[in-house]
């Protein structure tokens, strides 16, 4: 499994965002190396189709697919949670349906 970690510096959410994920990957006994990139400038955000930090991609899938015109840019990310409210971060749960869609693929 390969699993990617978008952040952008100056949005204070990624830390938490990171120990999230890592705590669910434990909680399903996954045991994959998270490649963690930062990311700096508004080419890099366009090449890595990034809408916002944090972003997680799990084989390449963001686990909270953007819009088709979603814009990419150096901004922080807003995800809606299960229960309508919007967070700077993504739910536990939305984290482990990701990785374990990802993992009933393999």
């Amino acid at each position: 499994m390969e699993i990617q970690f978008l952040y952008y510096e100056e949005c204070p959410s990624h830390e938490k965002a990171l120990e999230r994920l890592r705590q669910v990957m434990a909680e399903e006994g996954i045991q994959a190396e998270i490649e963690i990139i930062k990311v700096e400038t508004e080419e890099q955000a366009r090449r890595w189709r990034f809408v916002g930090s944090p972003t997680i991609l799990i084989n390449g899938q963001d686990i909270d697919p953007p819009p088709a015109d979603a814009y990419y840019a150096l901004t922080c990310r807003a995800y809606r949670l299960e229960d309508g409210r919007i967070s700077p971060l993504p739910s536990t749960a939305m984290i482990r349906r990701a990785l374990r869609a990802a993992r009933a693929s393999l």
